[in-house]
């Protein structure tokens, strides 16, 4: 079926729904790259016009990949609630954005509302919404989780301390974690991306962050961001891990470049379920980051939006505690500079609340883009005034390790600060007993130094 729009004299057809929701996207570079973005603004919005029009039905069955080829698809549509889904599938697109904005709509309605909507119909919401739109919208929506701590409790916005180092060394490591804990960084999870991936640095690192914790009394989640079936190894070795990780992606052939599949993620979830350090319910850790999908060819033809709002569609079937969108990392390739990478962070923030998920950003670019870190100050504050759950901590906002730019200790608390957001309650009261912050919650003259933790 084809979609006509006549605008400025013109008309504008697309031949199905895919090219219109490829073009209605918002400008991307790796859309261009890939051959499938609007030609220009003018068909852009018409191709956004004619994108309002269409139902939660058709969409719905037009899936971005075919069930029967698609492990991922199958996923997202046998998730779906049908009867919340009867309830609304003949809205348009236009009706359902309508819906969500307006001040009555609850974020608790949202909630439900999302569940009978497959991750497309969702991106396809998205495409219609301005950035204030997208920050409106994922505001209202609160989503919790527990592993041993809450994440995303009511006036929080939590962040991932990252203390990476070139070779894993346990010193150097260290150095970095402590240094981060006297900035009362760490209350979503203390998490390392290894220079190695091995069991045994695995369980090494693992074993040296829960130590910390225990000897410290630090109410907070540990992980180490190793491949799936190398943290299960370590796991099994008797690591004490309270969450398990893997970068998932939007397509099963994309799954497949990054050498996981369903069935591995099955598997750690009962592992984690039986074997698991953490104490609540919520285990897994998720990582996207839009075109994922078009750098391993499995974007089937879809725009990158799409592509990683059907990540979420995945991540939600295993109740994660945590999910991040590390939105600038792939390069100018497919987010070029800093208007992009800023409006990939509000979509997905606000595509991962619309799917129930504890959202998170790593506010960050490559070396080779054109952003700055003025730009990722911006993208900081709208995510934390859009609610997202928690961001990046590392020192100044320059990953050693992994060598790109994100967010560091002081933005998180000058954010928090800007914003009257606080770090989640357990941890702000281990913050005040360490003398971090004082009963006002402002830095001390403790703040920075890791001495105050002894040897």
């Amino acid at each position: 079926m084809s979609y006509k729009v006549r605008l400025y004299g013109r008309t504008y057809e697309f031949n199905d729904i895919r090219e219109v929701m490829c073009k209605a996207n918002e400008l991307k570079s790796g859309d261009c790259l890939a051959g499938i973005a609007a030609e220009d603004t003018k068909e852009r919005i018409a191709a956004k016009m004619a994108l309002s029009n269409i139902t939660v039905h058709d969409i719905r069955e037009n899936p971005a990949v075919p069930y029967e080829q698609d492990s991922v698809t199958r996923i997202i549509q046998d998730d779906l609630n049908i009867p919340i889904y009867n309830e609304i599938k003949g809205m348009t697109i236009s009706d359902l954005r309508e819906w969500i904005l307006d001040s009555r709509t609850t974020g608790d309605m949202i909630l439900r509302a999302g569940r009978g909507m497959t991750s497309e119909v969702i991106a396809a919401v998205c495409k219609l919404m301005g950035n204030l739109d997208l920050m409106y919208a994922a505001k209202k929506i609160e989503i919790v989780t527990h592993c041993n701590t809450y994440l995303g409790l009511p006036g929080t916005m939590a962040s991932r301390l990252q203390p990476n180092h070139p070779t894993d060394d346990p010193k150097g490591v260290a150095a970095s974690l402590l240094e981060g804990l006297s900035y009362g960084m760490g209350d979503a999870v203390i998490g390392l991306n290894p220079a190695t991936d091995s069991a045994d640095s695995t369980g090494e690192i693992l074993r040296l962050f829960k130590d910390v914790m225990v000897k410290y009394d630090i109410p907070t989640q540990n992980c180490v961001l190793s491949h799936v079936t190398t943290q299960m190894e370590a796991i099994r070795q008797g690591a004490p891990a309270d969450l398990c990780f893997q970068s998932i992606a939007g397509s099963q052939k994309s799954m497949d470049a990054f050498g996981v599949t369903v069935e591995m993620l099955e598997e750690a979830n009962e592992l984690m379920r039986t074997e698991g350090t953490g104490t609540g319910s919520n285990y897994m850790y998720f990582e996207t980051g839009q075109a994922s999908e078009l750098s391993s060819d499995g974007h089937n033809g879809w725009d990158q939006q799409t592509m990683e709002s059907r990540c979420y569609g995945l991540a939600r079937h295993y109740h994660p505690f945590i999910v991040n969108t590390v939105v600038g990392f792939i390069g100018p390739e497919y987010l070029y500079g800093s208007d992009q990478v800023l409006r990939a962070g509000l979509e997905d923030n606000f595509c991962g609340h619309m799917h129930g998920l504890p959202m998170g950003c790593d506010v960050c670019y490559t070396n080779h883009n054109t952003c700055d870190q003025s730009a990722m100050d911006n993208l900081l504050v709208m995510l934390g005034a859009g609610g997202c759950n928690y961001v990046m901590a590392i020192p100044h906002g320059d990953d050693i390790m992994l060598m790109y730019q994100t967010t560091g200790h002081h933005d998180v608390k000058a954010a928090r600060e800007i914003l009257g957001l606080h770090a989640n309650p357990e941890f702000e009261k281990w913050m005040l007993k360490w003398g971090i912050i004082d009963e006002e919650g402002h830095y001390t003259d403790r703040a920075g130094d890791p001495t105050i933790f002894g040897n």
